[in-house]
């Protein structure tokens, strides 16, 4: 097949996918990207360059909006060149969130299109308000969120089908395209993230650790609201005093991934740490930043509580890592997390906004460790059964794309149901 793959930030989430394909004869992968990332030998780059930059005076509902049509203007040129030399491809396979795709369906018009639908923006429902401390309650910022939407709205009219890495985030879909995108996740190797008796991690001069000390773990890209670092670091002090040899880890940078940015100079990760230090034993909690992959999975074998909290959003993928490592999870009680954890069977719940209820919950799991054991290994059990990403995913996904390329129609959210005619016509005209 000839694979066209659209991502800013390639390989993104197709990195498995194109490992897979690079290893099977006959395949010509083009990666169409504004990032000059190393990618596999068999994968030939084609980057595209952005004509000019975003307006000074616009309306501000529009500013995201035109900067999609930016990018979408400079892929589609880009992609007029590789047309021009003769490429034609089977399948195109891009992510929508940044608006490369927006024009491709008109220089291929008869060529599938599928695309990776991470999140759609609601303003009511999911993250948007969720959290009372950092709430927007005007109808202007509503109305943002909606004007957010747009470039994703033309292409989810352009594709001809989509796929989502959970149910919760094909739930925030409209009704149309729900009815031709399959939930699929991208999936956990969970041949290499599995539980270790033999892992160590050096803290300082903590020295080092090993499984069975106590070991309290929360990891993000960035220590921020939207996954809970508020919530955690003001549970951290009743954690510590009551537990006099535990230590918190802490994974993660002191910028921004998601939601408003902190005040001007400042940090959120610095603004809570502010706000119980003088409460906090502050030479039992390590803030490593960002460390290697390697690095991680051994923290994640050694921890004996990873706490998980989010807004209802996109589920991380360090959740469901730290599941496939052994962990105890204790998660926020919100939709994505839900999806996954059982509470009692292979996991705990806390509430997100609950600084006692996280501590509690974290106390008695680090006092009865032996009271978890069937947990942890649910938990594991989870991810190797649902998530598995030789077993499961990555055949779905190739699958997926064969299904798509053939113009055949696949299956949407549930492995029972079936797409509806009219939505089928589309692939197998």
């Amino acid at each position: 097949m000839r694979i066209l793959f659209v991502h800013q930030n390639f390989p993104g989430q197709y990195k498995h996918i194109v490992e897979a394909l690079a290893r099977e004869p006959g395949h010509e992968l083009v990666a169409l990207t504004i990032n000059n990332h190393p990618v596999p030998q068999a994968v030939r780059k084609v980057l595209y360059k952005p004509a000019r930059s975003s307006s000074t005076e616009i309306h501000p509902y529009a500013v995201d909006y035109e900067a999609k049509l930016i990018r979408g203007e400079a892929a589609a040129r880009a992609a007029m060149d590789l047309k021009a030399k003769g490429f034609k491809p089977d399948i195109i396979c891009g992510h929508p969130g940044w608006g490369e795709l927006l024009f491709l369906r008109d220089i291929w018009p008869d060529v599938p299109i599928l695309s990776y639908l991470e999140f759609y923006y609601r303003a009511i429902g999911a993250d948007h308000n969720f959290d009372p401390e950092f709430a927007d309650q005007s109808l202007e910022g509503a109305w943002r969120l909606r004007a957010k939407n747009a470039g994703f709205l033309i292409d989810l009219e352009a594709m001809d089908w989509g796929v989502s890495p959970t149910k919760w985030q094909w739930q925030q879909l409209p009704e149309f395209a729900k009815a031709r995108t399959t939930v699929l996740h991208d999936g956990v190797d969970t041949d290499h993230v599995r539980p270790s008796p033999d892992a160590r991690i050096q803290l300082g001069r903590a020295g080092e650790c090993r499984p069975g000390d106590e070991i309290i773990t929360f990891v993000n890209r960035n220590l921020e609201p939207y996954r809970g670092y508020h919530s955690f670091i003001r549970a951290l002090p009743e954690i510590l005093k009551r537990r006099p040899k535990a230590r918190a880890v802490l994974v993660g940078g002191d910028a921004v991934s998601y939601g408003k940015k902190a005040p001007e100079g400042q940090s959120w990760k610095q603004i809570f740490l502010n706000e119980v230090k003088d409460s906090l034993d502050l030479s039992r909690v390590h803030f490593v930043g960002k460390i290697p992959y390697g690095t991680y999975l051994n923290l994640l074998q050694v921890s004996a509580a990873h706490v998980y909290l989010t807004y209802p959003f996109v589920l991380s993928w360090s959740m469901l890592e730290s599941m496939a490592a052994g962990c105890l999870l204790i998660g926020s009680d919100t939709p994505p997390v839900r999806e996954v954890l059982d509470p009692g069977r292979n996991g705990l719940l806390v509430d997100f906004f609950s600084p006692g209820d996280i501590a509690e919950t974290v106390v008695k799991a680090l006092e009865n460790p032996g009271d978890y054991r069937d947990m942890r290994r649910a938990a594991r059990a989870t991810v190797v059964e649902q998530y598995d990403l030789k077993r499961v995913c990555l055949p779905g996904h190739l699958k997926l794309i064969r299904d798509v390329a053939a113009h055949r129609a696949p299956q949407v959210a549930s492995t029972s149901a079936t797409v509806p005619a009219a939505q089928a016509e589309r692939l197998t005209a």
